[in-house]
C-alpha cells in the first residue's frame, strides 16, 4: 500500500513572487527618493553649526556657533582668539596683571577641555592685510617654553623647538614667519621649512606675497633681495631697497638717490626726479615719477613721456592710468588721451572684475567697463570675483549683475538660499524660490540671508533677525546706526569694530 500525502505541496507562485519584488524595489526606492528630498532640503536651508564666532557681552569674551549657541560662556576678561573658524581651537588669555604685562594663556575645546597643555604660553600668529584687518597663521600656533619661543601645529605636533627669541608674522604675507635667533633673523613656513636662514639684521616683504622675495639687511648695514627659493636677487650692496619692482627691474635707494637697476645690478634709468613711485606694467616702457609734490612718466632713457602735472598717477592696467587732477579723478593712457572725465572723487579698478568703480560727489557709483563705458550706476555693496557678480543698490532695491552687466537672478547667485529679499510698497519682506511669501512686507529695511542662515531686520529705526525659516530670533530692538556692517548670527549683531571680527548684545 502506498504512502499517501498528508498535505497537498505547494506550487510557486512566480507572478506573485515578481510582484512582491517588484513592489519592495519600487518601496525601497520611494524611501530613497524621499530622502534625497528631505536632505535636499536640509542642505538647502543649512545652518553650518560648526563655525565659531568670538563674542562680547557684559565686557566678557566669549564663543558661539553659526547657530548663536554659547561654546564659551563670555566670561574672560581678554578677547578669545579663533585662529581657525572652522575649528574648536580657542586661545584664551587670563590672569592678567596689567602693570607688569604679565598673562597666562590656554586652549580649550567645544566642550571646554583644556587642550596643548605643558607650555608656558600658547599664542596664534596675528597677522594683518592691506585694510587693516586682522588674521591668523594657518594650522600654527606659537608656543613659549623658558622663555624661548617654537611652534606646534594645531594638533600639537611641534614644528619647531623652543630655542628662538621671537616670533611673529611679516605683516600682510601669508605663510611667512620670521624667526629670531642670536640677533638674526630668518623666515620659515606655516609648516616649520627654513626659506631664509637666520643671517640677516632686518627682512621685510618686497611685495604682497610669499612669492615676491624679501629685502634683507646684512650685518654691514647694506640692503640685497633674497627669492622664496633663497637664491640672491641683487647683492646687499644698497643703502636701501623700495618696494618696488616689475619687469625684474628693481628700485635702489644708492648715494642718496632713488635709482632702477636691473637683477645682475646695473643702473637702467637714473632721472630727473626726486622718487620713483611705480614701474610700468609694460616692459620698457618706464616709470611713474614724482617730482615736486606732481606725478608724470618717464622712459628709460629719462625723457618725459607725460608731465608731472598730476596730483596722483596710479597704472590701472598695462598703458591705462587712473589720474587726480584739480581735486577730480578720472582716467588717461599713454598718449594722454583722456578715457574717463576728471569729475570722480575716487576711481578704482578691479583687476579680476575688469571693471572701474567710480564715486561721484553724492556718494554713489558709477561701474565702467574696460571700454569706460559706464553701464550701471548705484551703490555698491559687494562685488565677489569668487561667485562673479556685482551686489548694487538701485532705488532702493538690491540688484545684481555679472562682470559683463546682464542682470542676475539672486536665486542663481545664492542657490542654497532658503529666503530671498523682497520689496514692496516702499516695505521689506522674504519669499522662499519660487516666489510665495514666507515674511511679509513689513520691514523698513533688511539684508540678504547670511551663509549661516540669518538675515537682519529693521523696523522703527531699530534691527534684529530672522532664521532660515522666516522665524524672529532677535526682535528689533538694536540701534545700530553708527555701524559700518550690519549682520547677524541668532540673537548676536555684528560688532561696531569690523577689523576685530566679532559680534556682541547689547
Amino acid at each position: 500500500m502506498s504512502r499517501g500525502k498528508r498535505y497537498e505541496e505547494p506550487k510557486l507562485n512566480l507572478k506573485k513572487v515578481f510582484a512582491v519584488v517588484i513592489a519592495i524595489i519600487v518601496l525601497i526606492m520611494c524611501i530613497f527618493m524621499i530622502k534625497g528630498i528631505l536632505d535636499k532640503d536640509e542642505e538647502i536651508g543649512k545652518i553650518e553649526s560648526d563655525t565659531y564666532f568670538v563674542v562680547f557681552k557684559d565686557n566678557k569674551w566669549g564663543v558661539i556657533n553659526a547657530k548663536g549657541n554659547e561654546i564659551i560662556a563670555p566670561s574672560y576678561q581678554e578677547m578669545i582668539i579663533i585662529p581657525d573658524q572652522k575649528q574648536d581651537i580657542f586661545l584664551c588669555t587670563y590672569d592678567v596683571n596689567y602693570e607688569t604685562g604679565e598673562y597666562k594663556t590656554k586652549v580649550l575645546n567645544s566642550k571646554n577641555e583644556e587642550k596643548l597643555t605643558g607650555f608656558e604660553k600658547i599664542e596664534a600668529i596675528q597677522n594683518f592685510d592691506e585694510n587693516n584687518n586682522i588674521w591668523y597663521e594657518e594650522n600654527v600656533l606659537r608656543v613659549q617654553k623658558e622663555g624661548k619661543y617654537g611652534l606646534i601645529n594645531f594638533k600639537g605636533e611641534e614644528l619647531l623647538p623652543c630655542e628662538y627669541q621671537e616670533i611673529s608674522a611679516i605683516e600682510g604675507i601669508k605663510n611667512a614667519i620670521k624667526l629670531k635667533k642670536d640677533e638674526k633673523i630668518g623666515i620659515v613656513d606655516n609648516e616649520g621649512k627654513e626659506i631664509l636662514k637666520t643671517d640677516y639684521t632686518e627682512i621685510n616683504p618686497l611685495g604682497k606675497d610669499n612669492k615676491s622675495g624679501y629685502i634683507v639687511k646684512i650685518a654691514d648695514g647694506k640692503y640685497g633681495i633674497v627669492n622664496y627659493s633663497n637664491t640672491l636677487v641683487l647683492d646687499a650692496i644698497y643703502d636701501g631697497i623700495e618696494k618696488i619692482y616689475g619687469n625684474d627691474l628693481y628700485v635702489v635707494d644708492k648715494e642718496g638717490k632713488q635709482v632702477v637697476v636691473d637683477k645682475e645690478g646695473k643702473e637702467v634709468l637714473n632721472g630727473d626726479y626726486n622718487k620713483v613711485v611705480a614701474i610700468l606694467k609694460n616692459q620698457n616702457e618706464g616709470i611713474i615719477f614724482e617730482k615736486d609734490g606732481k606725478y608724470g612718466i618717464m622712459n628709460f632713457s629719462g625723457e618725459k613721456i607725460i608731465d608731472n602735472t598730476y596730483e596722483e598717477l596710479k597704472e590701472a592696467k598695462a598703458g591705462i592710468f587712473i589720474a587726480k587732477q584739480d581735486g577730480k579723478y578720472g582716467v588717461i593712457d599713454l598718449q594722454k588721451n583722456q578715457k574717463v572725465e576728471f569729475k570722480y572723487t575716487s576711481i578704482i579698478y578691479n583687476e579680476k572684475a575688469d571693471i572701474y568703480i567710480a564715486e561721484t560727489e553724492n556718494f554713489n557709483n558709477e561701474l565702467l567697463n574696460n571700454s569706460f563705458e559706464v553701464k550701471q550706476t548705484g551703490i555698491l555693496t559687494e562685488l565677489d570675483t569668487e561667485k562673479g557678480y556685482i551686489e548694487l543698490k538701485q532705488d532702493d532695491s538690491y540688484k545684481y549683475y555679472d562682470f559683463k552687466f546682464a542682470e542676475k537672478d539672486i536665486k542663481e547667485i545664492y542657490s542654497n538660499n532658503t529666503l530671498y529679499l523682497s520689496k514692496k510698497d516702499g516695505k521689506y519682506g522674504f519669499v522662499d524660490k519660487q516666489g510665495n511669501v514666507v515674511v511679509d512686507y513689513i520691514y523698513d529695511d533688511a539684508t540678504k540671508q547670511n551663509q549661516y542662515g540669518y538675515s537682519a531686520i529693521k523696523k522703527d529705526g531699530k534691527w534684529g533677525s530672522i532664521d532660515n525659516k522666516g522665524n524672529v530670533v532677535a526682535q528689533p530692538t538694536y540701534n545700530l546706526d553708527d555701524y559700518l556692517k550690519i549682520d547677524f548670527i541668532g540673537q548676536w549683531h555684528f560688532g561696531k569694530d569690523i577689523n576685530m571680527n566679532y559680534y556682541n548684545q547689547e
